[in-house]
């Protein structure tokens, strides 16, 4: 009887430990001890103002951690197109966002909430001497772009195309990000970027305006993912870029209304 006991009792301590240990598995998913993850995929020229969006967010769902995949548009739909978990998804054009919709990755229609205008950015002093979206096109200008499937490097094109100026670039980088950070290292004379970019930069850059930039406004559209892990939730946070909390946080930043 005494062994039948200890066998009886040894039985329950293994079945409360297999018990907590399938309790404690980290998880970070919806309804888990530890939170809930929403994933957002948004264009680089977006991280400044979305970060601060994702603050606001968390602050409206406790539990809830706003995490962000910045990069250029191009990119971020190639990677969401491949299976990346992502919950929302915001571009920096509308091309972009129509390559998405025609995979059927969308949870709804997408809805444009902001837009933004070419600049250039110079080194602070503008050693070059840039004046003009003309001067870049000169022999001793190093210049920086963003690639042709990059939002930023298409709207360069068309300004290229209106104007018939056309420019030489030293390199074409994947997201106007990189773009700048070739400006602010001093790897180049100037770059082309987005006002939102050199506003954010600070005293990093100088930017130059041209008027043929009103030939390439780009406008953003947001929306969430049909395999969003929480459709309520990546709605939510959709909802939150559109309403007023979003819209102020972009208008701050420079960004235009669509």
């Amino acid at each position: 009887m005494a062994r039948r006991l200890s066998l009886l009792a040894a039985a329950a301590v293994f079945l409360a430990a297999t018990a907590t240990a399938c309790g404690d598995d980290g998880s970070t998913g919806p309804g888990s001890a530890g939170g809930t993850t929403l994933t957002v995929y948004a264009a680089a020229s977006l991280t400044t103002t979305f970060q601060q969006i994702g603050e606001e967010f968390e602050k409206e769902h406790d539990g809830v951690t706003v995490e962000f995949s910045f990069g250029g548009s191009s990119d971020l739909v190639a990677q969401i197109q491949e299976g990346a978990p992502a919950d929302v998804f915001a571009s920096a054009d509308t091309a972009n966002m129509d390559k998405l919709t025609a995979a059927g990755l969308q949870a709804g229609d997408p809805q444009s909430f902001a837009s933004n205008t070419l600049e250039i950015a110079v080194p602070p002093g503008n050693p070059a001497g840039i004046a003009s979206f003309a001067d870049l096109a000169k022999s001793d200008v190093n210049v920086v772009v963003c690639a042709p499937e990059v939002p930023c490097g298409s709207a360069t094109q068309k300004v290229e195309a209106a104007t018939g100026v056309a420019l030489s670039p030293v390199s074409e980088e994947q997201s106007v990000t990189d773009v700048l950070a070739k400006v602010t290292s001093g790897e180049a004379d100037a770059g082309v970027v987005y006002v939102t970019d050199v506003e954010a930069a600070g005293d990093d850059v100088e930017g130059v305006t041209f008027p043929e930039s009103s030939e390439a406004v780009n406008t953003y559209p947001v929306v969430a993912l049909k395999d969003a892990a929480d459709a309520d939730l990546a709605q939510q946070f959709v909802d939150l870029v559109l309403g007023d909390t979003g819209r102020r946080i972009l208008e701050e930043a420079g960004f235009a209304q669509p």
